[in-house]
């Protein structure tokens, strides 16, 4: 129990000479104590948010879609996941020495999986300003995601606006699904990337949308001259892609922070995204039976 101050004995016979008694002056004074008191674990618990990862062995990263985990002796192929995010969050495990765990948010930005602690960061679409007061922090990874079509190199489509009528195919993850939907167009949601850049290249679609930077690493392929038309993305158009961290843990924003860093002066994100590409355009080449729809 802890000890009343100095000054509390000094003024007890006054205030029970006054009809204050023992018990009631406890009970005004216990509330404070028990506030000071978790003030204190909350703070403790925060300091030790990257310590408690490696002690757990996982380190559960929320994204909004986690790609079907691949299943050897199944009908469905391995493919190359259509976004960075699960990559990224395989170098931050690694960087912790522990397992990574991705976990699918309701949305881009499910704060109730930070509060159940369900998941330890989201890797989302977010700046600064999406911030919610007191709630959580936003660390930039230097990825800005920004939607780009792409279609046959004889194409007709000249804009967004001329997509109207026309059928886009898109993986079943895409963050721009819907897109080319407010456009008139219509969407074929394919399993993965692979499976919807397939589709372009057989004629099942006028276009496809993807992430621009990933699609700007397929274009340089030779073998996608052939479908080297773009509708590049608006400007303005970009939304980063970041950390959202539960605020009040210093340590682990400034080590989130550092990784950021060190992805951007390493040129990281850009090779991560050229062995994508290549990945992605090694499993169409294998799927693709049937010549070019050109």
């Amino acid at each position: 129990m802890t000890p009343l101050p100095p000054s509390v004995h000094r003024c007890l016979p006054r205030m029970l000479r006054g009809g204050v008694t023992v018990a009631a002056l406890l009970a005004g004074m216990l509330p404070a104590f028990g506030a000071n008191a978790a003030d204190a674990a909350d703070a403790a618990d925060a300091a030790s948010t990257l310590e408690k990862i490696r002690q757990r062995g996982e380190l559960k990263t929320g994204m909004q879609y986690v790609a079907p985990e691949f299943v050897p002796g199944t009908a469905n192929k391995f493919r190359t996941p259509e976004n960075i995010e699960q990559a990224l969050a395989q170098d931050l495990a690694r960087r912790l020495g522990v397992k990574a765990v991705a976990v699918t948010t309701g949305s881009a930005r499910d704060g109730a999986l930070l509060k159940s602690r369900k998941a330890d960061l989201l890797l989302a679409l977010a700046s600064g300003k999406d911030a919610g007061p007191g709630d959580t922090v936003i660390v930039a990874t230097g990825y800005v995601a920004a939607p780009m079509a792409i279609m046959r190199s004889d194409t007709t489509i000249k804009t967004w606006e001329q997509l109207k009528g026309r059928s886009v195919c898109v993986p079943q993850g895409s963050r721009h699904a819907g897109l080319a939907a407010r456009y008139g167009a219509t969407e074929k949601p394919y399993r993965a990337a692979a499976d919807a850049l397939l589709g372009l290249r057989i004629g099942a679609c006028d276009a496809t949308i993807h992430d621009a930077a990933l699609l700007e690493e397929l274009l340089r392929l030779p073998e996608w001259k052939k479908f080297s038309a773009r509708l590049a993305p608006a400007p303005g158009a970009g939304t980063p892609l970041a950390f959202v961290l539960p605020a009040g843990d210093a340590k682990a924003r400034a080590w989130f922070e550092q990784v950021a860093q060190e992805w951007q002066a390493s040129g990281a994100l850009q090779q991560q995204l050229r062995l994508m590409a290549r990945n992605i355009a090694f499993e169409v080449y294998l799927d693709q039976d049937v010549p070019d729809c050109h």
